[in-house]
């Protein structure tokens, strides 16, 4: 039953996608705007057949219902509930249901912020091109990624249950939604762009419509990836956070290209400058996200992060490509009316800054996408399988990354057009001083090496200019002095400050031992002493764990672990102590027969990783500070009066 009403939920969504698609599209080209209501209408099922199927699959999951083809493939009887729940994204066809059960909400959404402008050219074609992508998806579902096939149940069939990685950690509940609606909802602001350009409405109007939702997907995509590369420290067991691995680089990609956007749009609302620019950010970075899905969901890339079932890659790589094809041509078409009648008056100003700024996130992605499609490329070329690894990246992406805090510090202080070299001295000191005193203070704590110590003072020097930034709004506006875009993007700019703090001393200072230690021997790293006090373990239906009793500094008792699912997997299972200064990472490489066998005990100690997350989660309350208003907001239409 449960297969049944799955299917029809999402033959339902590809039928109103495709209705609402295509009838929208010959009522705005006939000009018989008032059947436009058809599309709202078409919104609404699709909304109902997206959280419909979900709610089937899930309920499918909880029952045990493996005459579902998905569940016979993901579920189990034994998995914990919030496994259970989180199992229906852990394989291809679950995670295309949640995309699109997102790619519904987001489409109603728009339905409701703009119920008013019913009949709004640039709204329809927006609703359409949105309509298409569900159609798309919904596709999917009814074909190649159908997870509603109805199996027959072998005799005592008790359920694989997800990947073991996937049921080790709680931040898997919570990690690929946040991904996927940072993901999902770039859809939007491409969706706007593209009906610009069919309308020919390409001045600031639609930036207005657009530029909330930009905010919010940016938000849950930053969340989500620090959300992803705390899983990958606390789960994987390899004592790191990155990796540069393709799937994790899928998801940097359209992360670059959309913080590039959020900063040169405001070029473009204050000085109707980088029109073809913005529209060419906001179509790459939606390509982006369906890149980063290809590799993800097609097989084409080995990664722990990806599904090895390849049957969608080819419909994703087509949809890919007409998206950018599309996207391409229809900026050609209208570039006599994207010139920018704007032009930078001087250097030393805020335009020049973000322009600059948008260089390097450009550049960068570049660096990242080379790095990750080129080994692609050459093996489909001509078979050659070759790697690509972190020195590359590293020693790319550093010094870019370095410029970038710098001008962190001096954007938000130059003002629009021109800066006096009396105003920019004026309103540089106090960052400079805390720049310096940063290195000053990171040297005399022990810091050593050019790269870290420079990260510290840069970072002391943009974390000044935005504590300048906050300090003077809160004189002006008080509490309120923290909400709006400009402010709340000063407190992302200190969690961006305290993330790369973080990661500068976590990769620079960190300490890695590996022992073997007998019952009762100790080990020391970094001032802390490691003491094995024996093994332990315990079992359930669905594994069976061995931990080691590990004493750190005479006081407290850590257990890393080694575990060993039904399925077959043995997972290392590390245990960490946090702390603001340090983390003591410890994880098990190998175990003996008995109780009392020796261990080979793995010890990563690094400094300051606590503040990765911390940042990431203030980069977080940053982008919800920053989605409320701070000022009277122009509309839509004015804009368009101010810049015709």
């Amino acid at each position: 039953m449960n297969s049944i009403i799955g299917l029809a939920f999402v033959t339902m969504g590809l039928t109103a996608s495709v209705l609402g698609a295509l009838g929208g599209a010959h009522a705005l080209i006939t000009k018989k705007l008032a059947r436009l209501a058809v599309v709202r209408q078409m919104a609404g099922l699709v909304l109902v057949a997206g959280i419909g199927g979900f709610a089937v699959m899930e309920i499918a999951l909880f029952q045990r219902d493996f005459t579902v083809s998905y569940v016979q493939r993901v579920g189990s009887e034994f998995t914990p509930a919030i496994y259970n729940f989180a199992a229906l994204w852990s394989a291809l066809e679950g995670s295309i249901l949640l995309w699109t059960m997102i790619l519904a909400c987001y489409i109603w959404a728009v339905v409701v912020k703009f119920s008013k402008r019913g009949n709004d050219e640039l709204l329809g074609w927006a609703l359409v091109v949105l309509l298409g992508i569900s159609a798309f998806f919904f596709a999917l579902l009814t074909g190649p990624a159908n997870p509603f096939i109805q199996v027959d149940v072998p005799f005592g069939f008790e359920g694989p249950g997800p990947n073991p990685l996937l049921q080790n950690h709680i931040l898997v509940a919570f990690h690929p939604p946040m991904l996927y609606m940072g993901y999902v909802g770039f859809s939007v602001p491409f969706a706007f762009a593209i009906a610009a350009l069919i309308t020919g409405r390409v001045g600031e109007g639609w930036l207005v419509e657009t530029r909330r939702w930009s905010v919010i997907a940016w938000g849950f995509l930053t969340f989500g990836i620090v959300l992803g590369a705390w899983w990958s420290y606390e789960v994987l067991g390899w004592g790191g956070y990155w990796a540069w691995d393709p799937v994790e680089n899928a998801s940097l990609l359209p992360w670059l290209t959309g913080t590039a956007f959020l900063h040169s749009v405001m070029v473009q609302e204050r000085r109707s400058m980088l029109r073809v620019w913005n529209l060419s950010l906001v179509c790459a970075t939606f390509c982006l996200t369906i890149l980063g899905t290809f590799l993800t969901r097609s097989g084409v890339v080995e990664s722990v992060h990806a599904f090895a079932d390849g049957a969608v890659g080819p419909w994703l790589l087509v949809f890919f490509t007409v998206v950018a094809g599309g996207s391409v041509i229809l900026i050609g078409w209208r570039g006599d009316k994207l010139r920018s009648p704007g032009a930078i008056d001087s250097f030393a100003s805020r335009e020049a800054s973000f322009l600059a700024n948008n260089v390097l996130f450009g550049a960068l992605a570049l660096v990242v996408l080379l790095g990750t499609v080129f080994p692609l490329v050459a093996e489909a070329y001509d078979g050659t399988r070759l790697t690509i690894g972190r020195p590359y990246f590293d020693s790319l992406a550093r010094p870019i990354a370095l410029v970038m805090l710098f001008l962190m510090a001096s954007a938000p202080v130059l003002p629009w057009r021109k800066a006096s070299g009396e105003l920019l001295s004026q309103r540089l000191f106090w960052p400079a001083v805390a720049g310096v005193a940063a290195m000053g203070l990171s040297i005399a704590l022990g810091a050593r090496g050019f790269y870290p110590v420079l990260t510290f003072g840069l970072g002391g020097f943009a974390g000044g200019a935005a504590v300048r930034q906050l300090r003077l709004a809160s004189r002006r506006n008080g509490w309120r002095g923290f909400v709006g875009r400009a402010n709340g993007g000063m407190v992302v700019h200190i969690g961006v400050i305290i993330l790369a703090v973080g990661i500068a001393a976590s990769e620079s200072y960190k300490t890695d031992r590996v022992a073997t230690l007998e019952v009762g021997q100790s080990m020391t790293v970094a001032d802390h002493e490691f003491t094995h006090l024996g093994l332990d373990g315990n079992q359930n239906e669905i594994r069976e764990k061995v931990f080691a009793n590990i004493e750190i500094d005479g006081d407290d008792i850590y257990t890393p672990a080694i575990t060993r699912f039904s399925q077959g997997m043995i997972v290392p299972t590390p245990s960490v102590r946090p702390g603001f200064s340090e983390d003591l990472f410890l994880v098990l490489d190998s175990i003996g027969e008995q109780t009392d066998d020796p261990i080979r005990l793995r010890v990563v100690v690094r400094p300051l990783i606590s503040w990765i997350w911390a940042g990431g989660i203030l980069m977080g309350l940053g982008t919800l500070l920053a989605v409320f208003p701070d000022k009277p907001r122009r509309t839509a239409a004015k804009l368009e009066e101010q810049t015709a």
